[in-house]
């Protein structure tokens, strides 16, 4: 399992909390210096089964200075959201945690960093 961080996030440490609770085996990656690439962000969107759009974190400035709130959210924006998400990790959501069984979530709440888990385990 694999959580993609940034440790100034309570809802990172949080994660971080639950997993070392449950004891858990996990690699930290802290994506805003280790920044995936775009082919990373296609990967895990697929695992998360959700679109660039979906795991953007629009309210921050660099999205408002960017304007992504009047991007379009279809397929022929798709790589000019992920080129975005490359360039820009912040506006990345977080944490994203991959599990052991191809799948991933965004695990910003207790109940979905707890489904990673359970799908790491089966």
């Amino acid at each position: 399992m694999e959580i993609w961080i940034n440790p100034a996030c309570s809802k990172c440490r949080g994660a971080l909390t639950l997993l070392d609770a449950e004891g858990a085996g996990y690699t930290v990656r802290r994506y805003l210096e280790d920044v995936p690439s775009q082919d990373e962000i296609r990967e895990v969107l697929g695992r998360l089964g959700l679109e660039p759009w979906d795991i953007t974190r629009t309210q921050e400035a660099a999205a408002k200075e960017l304007g992504l709130k009047d991007w379009p959210r279809e397929e022929r924006a798709r790589d000019r959201w992920i080129a975005t998400l490359a360039e820009h990790p912040k506006l990345i959501q977080r944490p994203i945690i991959t599990a052991d069984d191809g799948t991933a979530v965004v695990g910003r709440t207790e109940e979905a960093v707890r489904e990673a888990l359970s799908r790491s385990r089966e």
